[in-house]
């Protein structure tokens, strides 16, 4: 079985509030078009702040009931592998 490992970039969505805790996930999803994962850092970075930079702007939303943070740019790995 071939397996190929890819080191890629994504943006990691934080919060934490009283209602459901602390929750966080990879964002993957553009206007029902597949984004997942970038192959710069730099990239991830612009996709962040054209979708979520309004959260900086936004205390509201950064504090209860919300407790939205600006999501991260962190490092994945990505693995491919065949399915037979």
């Amino acid at each position: 079985m071939t397996q190929t490992v890819l080191d890629r970039w994504a943006v990691k969505w934080m919060s934490n509030n009283a209602l459901d805790g602390k929750c966080e996930h990879l964002c993957l999803y553009k206007k029902n078009e597949l984004i997942g994962v970038f192959r710069t850092r730099d990239e991830a970075r612009k996709f962040r702040s054209e979708e979520y930079g309004y959260i900086k702007r936004r205390k509201d939303l950064r504090d209860e009931p919300y407790g939205w943070k600006f999501p991260k740019v962190v490092r994945v790995k990505v693995t491919i592998s065949e399915v037979s």
